[in-house]
């Protein structure tokens, strides 16, 4: 068995967040000796300790703050990891200098975005790192455009726990202001410039222009919320779209979708889509980043261009137009999620990149 440090720096509980602890769960519940090194305070260390795993609450704050690079290098020495998985780029940094601290180890950095690595020294970072695991193979294609070493990148697609949708979505939806009957297309993502809720808005007044009995429930928070909030207002869209804020079910409200929408310009991978495909949900998505690793266009939904509100719109349409095609689609895109996108499929995928490291 193996003794593995986990990293990461959040805050706030995101999807990143999730597959750090969704990781570390699955390696502990494997056998493996697993300490998760977190944001003291933060939720990533209040779920962990839940669950029943090793934490070490750290005061992180941005990349190399020193009361965090020591806590860390202590941790390095203390538990002896013989790999530490960085799973941030705050992680990679704090994590590397930490190692220099305090026990050499191999280090593994997931990344999860697919944003280009900006200069010199983001680049430096990863490639000082024996592994690097995209979640994607968009994110992949911009590892190797930063000139990562080819031998170090591995593909190790995100997942999510199989489990069953929680009873009464539908009445959870009406309590949140959703008509009884009315057609519902749901969104679960942080309110970030990259998640683009502004085209998502745009295509909705679209689609309520056509069918005005259709609502948009978005769930999540973040720094765009007054904008997105004004507009709605300017676009009439107030008693058709509902941000109802970060959401601790929705295991009960996304199976009580119609249709998924993810708008996104930017996206590493997607996990609320993994969420959607395991509840046998229809997804319309765009085609950003590592979202068409996932979505099979024309068989588990539809993929749109980034930025386009009339195709977006377009797409939700015909999805909602026909549900009897919406419904197959759904049952495909679950049958994909259990042969690809499974947490248990994500867990084993990593560890066989630490396996590589100990070969």
């Amino acid at each position: 068995m193996t003794r593995v440090l986990h990293v990461d720096t959040a805050r706030s509980w995101r999807g990143g967040q999730n597959q750090v602890f969704l990781t570390a769960v699955g390696m502990a519940a494997r056998g493996h000796e697993v300490l998760l090194a977190c944001r003291a305070g933060g939720e990533l260390e209040r779920r962990a300790r839940g669950a029943g795993l090793s934490v070490r609450p750290v005061p992180f704050r941005g990349d190399l703050w020193p009361p965090a690079v020591l806590a860390l290098a202590q941790a390095i020495r203390a538990f002896r990891p013989e790999v530490v998985e960085l799973h941030d780029p705050h992680a990679v940094s704090a994590g590397l200098l930490a190692r220099s601290l305090g026990k050499r180890v191999r280090a593994v950095a997931a990344r999860r975005v697919d944003f280009p690595l900006k200069g010199s020294l983001s680049r430096a970072k990863y490639q000082a790192c024996e592994r690097v695991v995209a979640v994607s193979a968009a994110i992949r294609e911009v590892l190797r455009q930063a000139r990562l070493p080819e031998d170090r990148i591995r593909v190790v697609h995100e997942g999510v726990p199989d489990r069953a949708p929680v009873p009464g979505g539908r009445a959870a939806l009406q309590a949140l202001g959703v008509p009884e009957g009315a057609p519902v297309v749901g969104n679960a993502a942080a309110l970030a410039d990259h998640k683009d809720h502004a085209t998502l808005l745009e295509a909705a007044a679209r689609v309520v222009a056509a069918r005005p009995e259709v609502r948009f429930v978005v769930a999540g928070e973040g720094e765009e919320s007054a904008r997105l909030l004004e507009q709605r207002r300017r676009l009439g869209l107030d008693g058709h779209v509902h941000f109802v804020g970060f959401r601790d079910d929705l295991d009960r409200l996304l199976p009580a979708f119609d249709v998924f929408c993810l708008s996104s310009h930017l996206e590493g991978l997607g996990t609320s889509l993994l969420d959607a495909m395991a509840f046998s949900r229809p997804v319309v998505a765009t085609a950003a980043g590592g979202i068409p690793d996932a979505v099979v266009d024309g068989v588990t939904g539809r993929l749109v261009p980034v930025r386009d509100p009339s195709a977006l719109a377009a797409a939700l349409l015909d999805l909602l137009g026909d549900p009897d095609r919406a419904a197959a689609m759904g049952a495909a895109g679950r049958r994909r999620f259990l042969d690809s996108f499974t947490a248990d499929r994500m867990v084993e995928g990593t560890l066989r990149v630490i396996e590589e490291l100990q070969a």
